[in-house]
């Protein structure tokens, strides 16, 4: 079973109350096992909320508002269900396509905290901990140029 970032498979959960739908991503989810996440509204984030960034180890939306919390409850919340849901199914977690650069979700790169859409090296909070497990994940970029 493969983690999928919600939003890139056409699902209203972005922060502006859109999605990021990819045509690539949906191929693969159409052949293989896949379960939708979203650690940010998992961690009680609304659609839509004010955007955030990582900002070192904490994450900060537009109004200055520190929103790591949510952030890192969502990110546990999400592997929790998400293993659960992997035992149900009797299939073991083989890795995730997660939105690229997104605080949670990013994968190498991430936005600066600046809110100018400059990039830094970095992982979101989500990537951090399924890392930390072993889990590979790539984003939609990358399966773009494999797909």
């Amino acid at each position: 079973m493969y983690l999928v970032s919600a939003c890139l498979l056409g699902q209203d959960s972005k922060y502006n109350g859109g999605n990021n739908r990819n045509e690539a991503v949906i191929r693969f989810a159409e052949r293989h096992s896949v379960f939708p996440v979203c650690p940010e509204t998992t961690g009680g984030l609304p659609v839509p909320r004010p955007p955030a960034e990582r900002v070192g180890k904490r994450v900060v939306n537009r109004e200055g508002e520190d929103v790591t919390v949510q952030f890192l409850a969502g990110a546990r919340s999400t592997l929790s269900i998400a293993l659960a849901e992997a035992e149900r199914r009797g299939e073991r977690l083989e890795g995730a396509i997660l939105k690229a650069n997104s605080p949670s979700c990013g994968s190498g790169v991430i936005y600066d905290g600046t809110f100018t859409g400059n990039i830094i090296d970095g992982n979101g909070c989500f990537t951090e901990l399924l890392n930390e497990l072993g889990i590979n994940v790539i984003t939609e970029k990358e399966l773009d140029n494999n797909d």
